[in-house]
């Protein structure tokens, strides 16, 4: 065993040198040119679509179906085309490297100029998220920084067909194909890349909150949280039903396996007796409601016998990630945000009202990375608010919040010109 582990770390190492010799290249690289990279690659991946289902079946065939990672870890020709279209979105926007942020001239006539740059190297580990392979090259190749990738073995053969496509279409533009690096699946990668000081300039962990808690404490190289997603639903006691039907079911079914799925529907009790209606489309997916005994009572005979269920403790700040929601009653809107200050991630919280003061004072007093009103949760994502791609939803407060696209895996350096100028005592 000590060989083996010996061995993975070795070429791990090794591979990680290697990620940091290409990023060091990537300068010398025009907008133009990656432009033309990432449209080639997206084209490939549709190309080769037959081989990369092959090899995600071998990693499906290995899960069970009813995991919730299984729907995460699924490819077919339709999420493949999805994967491409939002590669080319990424070629199609501007570079954010090499922008002047701020400029001004001291009394002394030196000018100071703040400038966006890269990061460099970026680390990105994640579990049963085979499209996250192809997000993260093409953010990181059109914001000029070398990706260094660490996926988990749940997608171990989809990922290394991912990996070889895009390298192949690096190869084939003259690029280093060692600015996309897949490392191994097993644990010791990882271990490596979390003590590559100096060489990987950031992590960014996407996946359960058991990983992303490892990661953040165990990690010496620079940590951006993408955290679990926790998402509450407040109905107020001016919601619109048909809203709020909607939009709950939008939130709760489209895609239970993704961190923006509806986990807890908070309702004003004086809006009790909307709950069944409220809830009226979620049997046909099979969704389990934890309610709390108010709630429970409003929807005993209204909604399946069998998919409800007295809540517990427990089931108020558990991200599901399946066809499960917690239901829990409060008797003000103040009431509601302090539910959500306890129980949730600070990830995304929504309000389904009609009063513009509930919604402002909702949106100023909430602790999330993004607040609604009347909009499903499902919409925290990238492509979705116009950002091409995502490398991850961070829910932290330092360097970037939110969808992380292109601007967030800049950095920024000063650069001062002068005449000679000289400090005096």
């Amino acid at each position: 065993m000590g060989k083996e582990s010996s061995t993975i770390s070795d070429i791990a190492i090794r591979a990680i040198d290697r990620t940091v010799a290409a990023a060091g290249e990537l300068s010398e690289i025009s907008p133009e040119k990656i432009g033309k990279i990432l449209i080639d690659t997206a084209s490939a991946l549709e190309n080769e679509s037959d081989l990369i289902c092959r090899s995600n079946k071998e990693d499906l065939d290995r899960m069970d179906p009813a995991d919730p990672r299984h729907d995460r870890l699924r490819l077919d020709p339709e999420r493949i085309a999805a994967i491409a279209a939002d590669m080319r979105n990424v070629a199609s926007l501007p570079s954010p490297v090499g922008h002047t942020l701020a400029q001004w001239t001291r009394p002394n006539g030196m000018t100071i100029s703040k400038m966006s740059v890269p990061f460099g190297v970026v680390g990105v580990i994640y579990e049963a998220r085979p499209n996250v392979t192809c997000d993260v090259f093409s953010l990181c190749l059109r914001s000029g920084n070398a990706s260094l990738l660490k996926g988990g073995s749940d997608a171990r053969a989809t990922n290394e067909t991912l990996a070889a496509i895009i390298r192949q279409s690096l190869a084939d533009h003259r690029l280093n194909p060692d600015t996309c690096t897949l490392l191994p699946s097993e644990r010791e990668a990882t271990s490596v890349m979390m003590k590559a000081v100096g060489k990987v300039d950031v992590i960014i962990p996407r996946g359960s909150a058991s990983l992303i808690n490892f990661v953040r404490e165990n990690s010496l190289v620079p940590v951006i949280e993408t955290g679990a997603g926790i998402c509450h639903t407040y109905f107020d006691r001016d919601g619109d039903t048909a809203i709020g039907r909607q939009v709950i079911n939008n939130a709760k079914t489209r895609r239970v396996s993704v961190c923006n799925a509806l986990d807890c529907l908070i309702i004003h009790r004086d809006r009790l007796s909307d709950l069944a209606e409220l809830c009226s489309l979620l049997p046909e997916h099979h969704v389990i409601i934890y309610a709390d005994s108010e709630a429970y009572e409003a929807l005993a005979g209204k909604y399946p016998a069998g998919l409800l269920q007295h809540a517990t403790e427990a089931d108020f700040g558990t991200e599901f990630l399946d066809y499960k929601m917690s239901v829990r009653t409060v008797t003000s809107l103040d009431e509601a945000i302090s539910h959500i200050a306890q129980y949730g991630s600070r990830h995304s919280e929504c309000i389904i009202s009609r009063s513009k003061e509930r919604i402002v004072k909702f949106e100023r007093r909430v602790d999330a990375a993004c607040v609604y009103a009347n909009v499903s949760t499902a919409f925290t994502d990238g492509a979705q608010f116009g950002f091409g791609a995502e490398i991850g939803i961070s829910t932290q407060k330092l360097h970037a919040r939110g969808p992380m696209a292109l601007p967030e895996l800049t950095t920024y350096k000063y650069l001062i010109e002068g005449e000679g100028q000289i400090r005096t005592p």
